[in-house]
């Protein structure tokens, strides 16, 4: 069976920067629109609205450089407007070749906005798609506010279709501007319009306002529309435009009859790339290119994953240059762990792998994110802890530390089921600690080991709400030994790890 072809045609660089506070900078669009056209294969992109400004035009010019160099120029457009030429003499400059002209696609929008008749409207556009042929620009039309157009009024939506496609345009665009339709109405108004216009090509423009944007895209395939438009990571303005991500796995998993040329294995690296410069966040449960989309958390669901891949759907993420991962957590359970030691080449005993998961399980509830590049750091810290016998501990504390005063810490600590409190200041809040600690030991005529290094480290590509190691050497009786603590906080494990010094020295 041959495959129908659709065409996708990307707006993040202009429908897409419309999200607030989104400006690409002309060396950020040109780098984009590379990635767009020649890694992901988009078929065609839409960069820019003419007449904006000084940097929209030297970012168009800058494109089209490249473009015009790799015979790119008729897959490169920009939106333009009907004034009288202004436009396309704005579009001349940059070298752009393909227009795409924003008229009115509703009666509503044409009486209220423009204040003109159909007839008015239709004349100035025939102008102006007229002087874009003189000129050798190609052009495409949008219908501004279609969707309310075919709900409300119509009669002047198949009396300006009827106009329209008797023009020299290459394609006619159907955007739903306000995101309304319902996924009935997508298939219905497109259904109608190709029924009655077959020769002609149109393209569907989804926004995502009623979070419908993709559900709309399936049924404007089903209707038979030729083209799509979408966005990155689904930026646009308000809740954004149908995400290119979504809509190509969707028509690649549920349209076995249509073919589309975008290179799944490249979105995620080009999804990444446009967060970082935009600073628009992606949502980590967002699909395909979200962090969390990817991950298991329960534990029986790596189980199930053990066991004939139970789990699995066919959004696997080597199809999108991703991996899946097993979450560390409260929830993980033995499977989700074994997972992550099979990566690290690390492999337990029952007994260790028991101990390991339950201290997992105490980091998850107290809200710790733990990763597999923590797993090192809480294996050494289970199995240093089965080396002595808790004696000593540390009951409870108050570290305070503000400007103008200096760090003091009030220590509550049990000896031998003795619960003694002290009181001090130090240079810094661990230093107030030690000098506390050393007023209780004095009380109790013992001697601490001296503390002679102090060490932190973060699992390496951490954030700064990572687990932390604390490692301190102590030397007792001219014999030194180390002690580690583990904790989110630095000074946190600073004092679990010296905790833990205490009772090896009781012990001895």
């Amino acid at each position: 069976m041959k495959k129908r072809k659709i065409e996708i045609m990307d707006t993040t660089l202009r429908d897409g920067e419309q999200t607030s506070g989104v400006s690409f900078s002309a060396a950020e669009k040109l780098t984009i629109a590379q990635l767009l056209l020649e890694e992901l294969n988009i078929d065609r992109i839409e960069i820019a609205s003419a007449r904006v400004s000084e940097g929209e035009f030297q970012g168009v010019k800058g494109i089209m450089t490249w473009a015009n160099e790799k015979n790119y120029s008729n897959r490169i457009e920009v939106l333009t407007f009907v004034d009288g030429g202004l436009s396309i003499d704005w579009m001349k400059k940059t070298g752009a070749k393909v227009q795409n002209l924003l008229t009115k696609g509703s009666l509503n929008h044409l009486t209220h906005q423009l204040k003109k008749t159909p007839q008015q409207h239709f004349t100035e556009i025939a102008e102006a798609i007229a002087l874009a042929q003189e000129n050798n620009i190609d052009t495409n039309v949008y219908l501004e506010d279609w969707s309310n157009g075919m709900r409300n009024s119509p009669e002047y939506v198949f009396e300006y279709l009827d106009f329209l496609t008797k023009q020299p345009i290459k394609r006619v665009l159907l955007p739903d501007t306000l995101g309304v339709l319902i996924p009935s109405e997508t298939f219905e108004f497109i259904s109608k319009i190709i029924a009655r216009y077959p020769e002609t090509h149109f393209d569907f423009h989804a926004h995502n306002d009623y979070d419908l944007s993709i559900a709309n895209v399936m049924e404007a395939v089903k209707a038979g529309i030729q083209g799509l438009h979408v966005t990155v990571n689904g930026m646009g303005e308000r809740a954004g435009n149908a995400p290119l991500e979504s809509t190509v796995a969707v028509i690649n998993d549920f349209f076995p009859q249509i073919a589309i040329s975008v290179k799944e294995s490249s979105l995620y690296s080009v999804s990444k790339l446009v967060e970082t410069f935009t600073g628009y966040r992606i949502p980590a449960n967002k699909p395909i290119v979200g962090d969390n989309v990817f991950t298991q958390t329960a534990g029986i669901h790596a189980d199930g994953d053990n066991k004939n891949n139970l789990y699995f759907n066919d959004l696997l993420p080597e199809r999108f240059g991703r991996k899946r991962k097993y979450a560390l957590g409260k929830t993980s359970g033995k499977a989700n762990i074994e997972k992550n030691l099979q990566e690290l080449g690390l492999q337990l005993n029952p007994e260790d792998l028991k101990l390991v998961t339950q201290r997992i399980i105490e980091l998850g509830d107290k809200k710790e994110t733990v990763t597999k590049e923590d797993l090192p750091y809480i294996i050494s810290d289970v199995l240093d802890s089965q080396t002595y016998q808790e004696k000593i501990v540390v009951e409870s504390y108050i570290l305070s530390h503000a400007k103008g005063m200096r760090p003091s810490t009030t220590l509550s600590l049990k000896i031998d089921g003795e619960i003694i409190e002290e009181h001090a200041q130090g240079d810094g809040q661990f230093d107030a600690f030690m000098n506390a600690l050393a007023k209780i030991y004095k009380s109790k005529n013992l001697e601490l080991p001296k503390l002679i290094d102090y060490a932190v480290r973060i699992p390496p590509g951490s954030s700064s709400d990572a687990l932390c190691e604390t490692i301190i050497t102590w030397t007792n009786n001219e014999k030194e030994f180390k002690t580690r603590g583990l904790d989110s906080d630095q000074t946190v494990a600073a004092i679990i790890a010296t905790q833990k010094m205490l009772n090896v020295v009781a012990a001895q």
